[in-house]
């Protein structure tokens, strides 16, 4: 079949590398796509976020299939575009998307089928917020409801830092997405991910993930989209999987569908960790980056297999074939990332390292500027390794780190440290 997946980030690079493994793919594009998803995948020009030009380019590319990397486009209701063209896509629809797209409308479904989560409060007013946050005291979380890739959540340890979180968001630090303020209640625990494809109808686990958001060593430092990650996350038990799935998931699930807006696609559950039971801390539509790369290096050809069944609400008849083993990511970064980083600088010695399915390095802002490769963006270079145990997993992740030469980038040197 013809695929084409929208996105241009290591998640990207994940996906069209685990597709690219299975013989159904005949022709794979990619857009806009980056210099590594370049090397096995054709990669497009286009508006992603425009649903009537992704529909345009798949009519003329004769394309079977489309996988939605990325929140904007879902939010921007581009699978709904596709969908109603009679194009078999994955990913799930503007309205469902909500689930990430509004931090507000989660809680809202949580309330309504009991889900556990943390208690919170909503605001549109800076004052009415900073009144409620003198009141009710810190730590507290404080959220912008809309989609922020990934930085709109601000750590409120204290009253001050909670009441300067209310002064960012509101003062426009994160766009329309912080017109409405999410309080939450402090969780306590170890946060894990677990991601189960949904049809509409049918939840299937397809692994769990543990990532690493602050900046620096020992979670340091500033939140960022994702300073690495790896899988499984011990944290997340047979039976914790199992009741947050029973308690969180499929309630969430069937509550979509009873307002007429089933879910089909990858429901990322953030999940919070504490005396063996979880709350939710956030859902989202897509697969999560670094995570992504984690879970597609342990899935391989069969990921697309079970992308094409959630698109094709037969998932009943699916099932995941593990490998017993472990995977681990570590991201390199543009130095000053989260904050200002410089741009353009010159990155060498990939072509040495190994690419099999067990040592791959994902793209994730990279361009090829006169035959030179260039750093595009924060987050610049997944390096990701497969190992019978995490640890030589680690190993093998970071003897591929030290061999890039990069002066310009950075990373964590912990990675794993959690479950290590």
């Amino acid at each position: 079949m013809n695929i084409l997946i929208l996105g241009s980030g290591g998640r990207e690079h994940a996906l069209a590398w685990a597709v690219k493994q299975n013989p159904k793919c005949d022709r794979l594009i990619v857009a806009p796509g980056n210099a590594g998803i370049a090397q096995i995948a054709e990669c497009a020009s286009l508006d992603i976020l425009n649903g009537r030009d992704v529909v345009r380019f798949c009519e003329e590319n004769a394309i079977d299939f489309v996988i939605v990397g990325p929140e904007a486009p879902l939010a921007a209701g581009v699978a709904d575009a596709t969908r109603a063209a009679g194009i078999l896509t994955f990913g799930p629809s503007a309205e469902a998307a909500r689930l990430e797209a509004s931090k507000g409308f989660t809680k809202e479904i949580c309330d309504a089928c009991n889900a556990p989560t943390a208690g919170y409060a909503r605001f549109t007013e800076a004052q009415v917020a900073k009144d409620y946050i003198r009141r009710v005291g810190a730590p507290l979380v404080v959220k912008a409801d809309g989609l922020a890739a990934g930085k709109g959540v601000i750590m409120g340890m204290t009253e001050a830092e909670a009441l300067a979180g209310i002064d960012e968001i509101f003062g426009g630090a994160f766009g329309d997405a912080g017109a409405e303020v999410v309080i939450e209640e402090f969780m306590e625990g170890e946060e894990a991910s677990f991601f189960i494809l949904s049809d509409g109808k049918t939840a299937l686990p397809i692994g769990t993930a543990q990532d690493h958001k602050r900046v620096g060593d020992g979670d340091t430092g500033p939140n960022t989209g994702g300073m690495g990650a790896y899988s499984p996350a011990p944290v997340l038990t047979d039976a914790i999987a199992q009741a947050a799935l029973d308690e969180i998931v499929l309630p969430t699930i069937r509550e979509m569908a009873r307002r007429g807006t089933p879910y089909q696609g990858v429901l990322y559950a953030g999940l919070m960790i504490r005396d063996g039971k979880a709350r939710l801390v956030e859902y989202n539509c897509r697969f999560g980056d670094p995570e992504c790369q984690v879970l597609m290096l342990r899935l391989g050809a069969q990921a697309l297999d079970l992308l094409h069944a959630c698109a094709e609400e037969r998932l009943a008849e699916m099932q995941v074939n593990w490998a017993e083993d472990h995977a681990l990511t570590v991201v390199m970064a543009a130095k000053g990332y989260p904050g200002a980083y410089e741009k353009g600088s010159e990155i060498r010695g990939l072509a040495a390292l190994p690419e099999d399915s067990r040592n791959m390095v994902f793209h994730a802002g990279t361009a090829a500027r006169d035959g030179a490769l260039i750093a595009t963006g924060g987050r610049v270079l997944n390096v990701t390794a497969r190992g019978e145990t995490l640890a030589e997993a680690q190993a093998r992740a970071y003897a591929m780190v030290d061999a890039i030469d990069w002066p310009g980038g950075f990373c964590r040197r912990d990675i794993g440290w959690r479950a290590l």
